[in-house]
């Protein structure tokens, strides 16, 4: 998508990636698993980027000083699974899928299942949805996934994170993302918890890779900050794009 200056703000999709023009330089804004993308434009087409800003996402290096590993329940590993996730998803109607999604993804503790356990089952059916998502958001939510199914989130982007990014063709194994770079993280996401996540971001061990870079941090904020604070979030994004469209 590419819209100019603030009118693009207000037409960003929930997830995904937003490229705002000016000049001939853009700003690349992404959310969850659309800032890989964006931090490998970055990579690869340095003199284009004038300024990146992840909601969520931590630029994570191949050669980073951590490895993530995690159990056979972990959400991410049980949806790669084909037809696991299907089945799981299938018990519900589309509406019940969206609302144990962001009640358990709104949480600060990661979403693992047991051995004898599906991902919706870590939503007890009683809980109650984040406060700040409405049932009238429920039901566009719902309806939409009605219509649409599950199989495009499910193959993009879990199912095609083994499509590795080739760095060694570009000779970016060393490389650095040197454009501006702000960072809106949730104090209470859950990815905070993934094994080395929270010391590499937190220590500064991040600005290796990314020197130019700045992390604001939401104290109550989980993983869907914008969309729990989108009024600051807005005004983070559009003091970052005055600050740098120079």
């Amino acid at each position: 998508m590419r819209l100019r200056g603030a009118e693009a703000l207000r037409k960003a999709a929930p997830q995904g990636i937003l490229i705002v023009v000016f000049d001939f330089c853009v700003f690349v804004v992404a959310k969850d698993f659309g800032a890989k993308v964006g931090y490998a434009f970055a990579l690869i087409h340095p003199e284009k980027v004038a300024g990146i800003v992840s909601l969520g996402a931590p630029f994570v290096h191949p050669n980073a000083p951590f490895k993530l590993a995690f159990p056979e329940g972990f959400y991410i590993r049980r949806w790669q699974e084909p037809g696991r996730a299907e089945a799981d998803f299938g018990r519900f109607d589309a509406k019940t899928a969206v609302r144990n999604v962001y009640i358990m993804f709104s949480r600060s503790e990661i979403p693992i299942a047991s051995e004898n356990q599906e991902i919706m089952d870590l939503v007890d059916p009683s809980a109650p949805l984040p406060s700040w998502f409405t049932e009238e958001d429920l039901s566009v939510y719902g309806d939409l996934y009605h219509k649409s199914g599950f199989q495009t989130p499910l193959q993009v982007p879990y199912r095609s994170l083994g499509e590795k990014l080739e760095f060694s063709k570009h000779d970016l194994d060393d490389a650095k993302i040197e454009a501006p770079t702000l960072v809106i993280m949730g104090e209470e996401d859950y990815s905070f918890k993934f094994p080395g996540m929270e010391q590499y971001v937190k220590s500064g061990a991040v600005k290796k890779y990314v020197p130019n870079l700045e992390i604001i941090y939401l104290p109550e904020g989980c993983h869907f900050v914008h969309e729990q604070f989108p009024d600051q979030i807005n005004q983070f994004l559009l003091n970052f794009l005055n600050c740098n469209k120079y």
